[in-house]
């Protein structure tokens, strides 16, 4: 490989027609046909290549009696090539559909604790500039809703990477950072009065997510740490409208992330008691599959949520 040179300087080096010419090469493994499929002469493709491969001091593919067949220097650019010439078609693809107005689906599955500062702001925002897509919201626990991006039901996710899946196959960005509060009804009575301590709390009835869930794994592990043994009174359910209704007709409490928990403040639903929790969760990240190449409607919230245009 040529040495002395930076990426950006070979870059200078290497032509968009070099890349069609090795997708097309790799497709027919004959130079002829791979010109033809170019509508280029065999001279001319033969020179594009040379040129190639001196720029990269590499050789790429072998002349063989009846074709060609890729180095493995040639299987590394090739799939180089197939990605650039797919990353332009899908770029072109969103092009086209902003001149037209985006049209089609979108499905986002997300955490509770993205909705209240992520998701809904920038939704509010894409449906009055893209009214003509369809948007479908899953809000759930992170186990669930990666397991709906693995099977393909939702297009993209705003959660955690949870244990069990490979992390080389999707992306993942980290959006928001925060700390999770126990939340109880604006009237409970403990309130009135002057502290209270966590110890004092594994006797109150609980309304936590299902086992399995991140959260309430973090929960029962810093609630162990604390030397709290007890065995907790529990109802168990990921929904939130069902966890507020639950706290607003009970002394019961929940554990939310602060942002959903001044959401249901403003509301005058909830409250957060005044105490540490001593629960800590990675951020909320944007995940997206790194095998599956996003729609024009779901790049485009893609690309809102990173804070592009």
């Amino acid at each position: 490989m040529t040495s002395g040179l930076t990426d950006a300087s070979l870059m200078l080096h290497v032509r968009p027609r070099q890349l069609l010419l090795l997708a097309r090469l790799d497709a027919h493994r004959h130079l002829g046909r791979a010109a033809e499929a170019m509508n280029i002469s065999q001279p001319a493709a033969t020179k594009l290549l040379q040129q190639l491969e001196d720029s990269l001091g590499e050789k790429l593919f072998e002349r063989l009696a009846r074709g060609m067949e890729p180095t493995p220097y040639g299987e590394i650019l090739i799939r180089y090539a197939r990605r650039v010439l797919s990353d332009f078609g899908t770029a072109r693809e969103e092009m086209l559909a902003l001149r037209s107005g985006l049209s089609g689906a979108l499905r986002v599955g997300s955490v509770p604790g993205a909705v209240p500062e992520l998701l809904a702001p920038a939704l509010v925002e894409y449906h009055r500039r893209h009214p003509q897509v369809a948007v479908s919201v899953v809000v759930e626990t992170s186990d669930v809703i990666q397991a709906q991006l693995e099977q393909g039901d939702v297009d993209l996710v705003l959660g955690r990477l949870t244990d069990g899946h490979d992390e080389a196959k999707y992306a993942s960005v980290p959006l928001l950072g925060e700390s999770q509060v126990v939340v109880v009804r604006t009237a409970h009575p403990v309130f009135e009065r002057a502290n209270v301590t966590l110890a004092e709390m594994a006797g109150w009835s609980w309304v936590l997510q299902p086992p399995g869930s991140p959260q309430r794994g973090r929960f029962e592990a810093a609630m162990r740490e604390a030397g709290i043994q007890a065995r907790l009174d529990i109802i168990e359910t990921a929904s939130p409208i069902a966890i507020t209704a639950l706290l607003e007709n009970s002394d019961m409490a929940a554990v939310m992330p602060a942002s959903q928990a001044n959401h249901y403040a403003r509301l005058g639903v909830l409250r957060t008691v005044p105490v540490e929790l001593p629960v800590r969760v990675p951020p909320i990240c944007l995940i997206t599959r790194e095998d599956r190449a996003l729609s024009p409607a779901a790049a485009q919230l893609r690309r809102q949520l990173l804070g592009g245009a």
